[in-house]
């Protein structure tokens, strides 16, 4: 994944070199391995979703790439250099909204946001920089309201907000929509694809498995370990080895010509989907070129199609496809 970091002057990025390069990353607690082995490019002005089920070594990898915890081996840069060594010119560049709120309850949230503000050095005429982070995740007339008496959900907008009033290049979001309803999960969605057109680079972790639907890439983790880094599309392939097609026929379909649909070159296998006889899961190599090719089949066979369309699997699914096949392999 091309992508472009900045050196110590602050030059414009070469297009060829990534945001974020890790190699070998791994993090130990004793003889616990929290993160083993990562290696993972992120490329300029992509959301990558980094995905996984709780204990997967998510934040831990999150930490290291922010520079707030050193690996225990391999290397790690942003914009180019170690964000452990970092000056706070740089750090400014990025942002980083964590798991769990580190914010005041006892101040309001534009009070929480200016202390934010003065502690990335942000000038003091300030107030159109707030009044901007808080609109943008719609906080504005709640300015005033104190943080312990906003809702969970105002509170992790708050802490979006917080992560975005330097207008940092490169964000890190940590589970940010973890324990929000679906609608505001659907939103701060929203807000990141807004990030995205505006040009930020975004790493986001979640253990949602179907948000990987929004990402550009994903990264899907497993026991501290990455097990492979793609589009989404790319994933579901990969998982299941092929896409598939779902079809009805008006006729039932005996062995004979399901055995003869199978010896089809662009056909890896097929699979009945209904008691009656009539309906069937075709696996192909490629779903947009394998649909013609079906129905031209079926059609010279004199068997009439109620339905064909592509089978979309969850990215529940093939999120255990993947993690039972590198079980399988490891």
């Amino acid at each position: 994944m091309p992508a472009r970091p900045h050196g110590r002057n602050d030059a414009a990025p070469a297009p060829s070199q990534p945001v974020i390069s890790a190699r070998g990353l791994t993090k130990r607690y004793g003889d616990f391995s929290a993160v083993e082995g990562l290696s993972l490019d992120v490329a300029r002005g992509v959301v990558i979703g980094v995905i996984g089920p709780s204990g997967s070594g998510k934040s831990t990898t999150v930490r290291m790439l922010t520079g707030i915890t050193e690996p225990t081996s391999g290397d790690v840069t942003v914009f180019g250099e170690p964000p452990t060594a970092f000056s706070a010119r740089q750090r400014a560049r990025m942002g980083y909204m964590p798991q769990l709120s580190v914010l005041y309850p006892h101040l309001s949230l534009h009070e929480n946001l200016n202390f934010v503000a003065s502690i990335y050095g942000l000038p003091l005429r300030r107030r159109a920089r707030l009044r901007r982070a808080l609109d943008f995740v719609e906080l504005g007339e709640h300015r005033k309201k104190l943080l312990s008496e906003a809702s969970g959900g105002m509170q992790r907008r708050l802490a979006l907000a917080s992560a975005l009033v330097h207008e940092p290049e490169l964000l890190f979001l940590d589970e940010p929509t973890a324990g929000i309803d679906p609608v505001l999960r659907r939103k701060f969605w929203d807000h990141f694809g807004e990030l995205k057109r505006q040009g930020r680079t975004l790493v986001i972790t979640t253990q949602y498995v179907g948000e990987a639907a929004y990402c550009d890439v994903v990264a899907v983790l497993a026991d501290g370990r990455l097990l492979t880094v793609n589009t989404p599309d790319a994933l579901r392939r990969n998982a299941f080895s092929g896409e598939f097609i779902d079809l009805v026929t008006r006729s039932r379909v005996d062995d004979a010509l399901l055995d003869e649909l199978e010896r089809l070159r662009f056909v890896v296998d097929a699979r009945p989907t209904r008691t009656d006889g009539r309906g069937l899961r075709v696996r192909v190599d490629m779903a947009d070129t394998a649909l013609p090719w079906l129905q031209e089949w079926f059609d010279a066979r004199g068997i009439r199609l109620e339905t064909i369309k592509q089978h979309v699997p969850p990215f529940d699914d093939v999120f255990v496809a993947l993690v039972q096949g590198a079980s399988t392999r490891g």
